[in-house]
């Protein structure tokens, strides 16, 4: 006891959004921040912004995002700390938080796939930030964790100032079903960390097995301002 003391003294766990310290019962964010996030509730809402990404492309049951991203915001951190800072822990907190939010559907998904990272990418990182979001969501849920079952054939180029064009054709045919058994005729809740023109998402919906229903979670959605 001693021992941790000394170390949360020399060491303390600090708020991702204030900087300020968090108290015991706090993770990652304080309450204050963990209230105040910028919070889409898409999931409470049909034909929102993320769903309409998808008309006319593919076929999905839902589709929502957690938090709005814009620069300069707490999204912006959120995402720096699971992008770059190897937060891994941050990423299932959000999939937990958020997937006990989920809890309220009408239509709750049998398991969850999250968009899987080649394996050079995955060495390089350490750990794949939308399988850990996936991850928390299933627990929260109580649901099958399928992520195994998905994985991407070939690297990609970063989609960052990509136009939506060549979003689509940078990540068209690079994925790939590993196991199509486990998720036939399955509600499949695919989860990615930002959704952006939803190429990717679109990529990898489109080599599940036919039999599926899909819906779509990222956990943020780029906004301007």
């Amino acid at each position: 006891m001693f021992l941790k003391s000394l170390i949360d003294l020399l060491y303390p766990h600090l708020c991702i959004g204030c900087n300020q310290g968090l108290q015991a019962h706090e993770q990652h964010l304080c309450t204050s921040c963990l209230y105040h996030l910028p919070q889409t509730h898409f999931h409470r809402v049909r034909e929102n912004p993320v769903e309409k990404i998808f008309w006319g492309r593919c076929s999905v049951e839902r589709a929502y995002a957690y938090i709005y991203f814009k620069k300069e915001g707490i999204g912006q951190k959120i995402l720096h700390q699971l992008k770059y800072k190897g937060n891994q822990e941050l990423a299932t907190f959000l999939g937990k938080t958020y997937g006990n939010q989920l809890k309220e559907l009408e239509l709750l998904p049998d398991a969850v796939v999250a968009v899987p990272l080649h394996k050079s990418k995955l060495c390089k990182r350490g750990y794949n930030q939308s399988a850990c979001f996936a991850q928390g969501i299933a627990e929260a849920l109580s649901i099958a964790d399928l992520s195994h079952a998905v994985g991407k054939k070939t690297a990609t180029e970063t989609q960052t100032r990509k136009s939506r064009f060549e979003r689509w054709m940078n990540v068209s045919e690079v994925f790939t079903v590993k196991d199509a058994a486990v998720l036939e005729n399955k509600h499949l809740l695919v989860c990615d960390d930002v959704i952006t023109t939803g190429a990717t998402l679109e990529a990898l919906i489109k080599c599940l097995p036919a039999t599926c229903k899909i819906s779509v979670c990222a956990i943020a959605l780029p906004v301007k301002g």
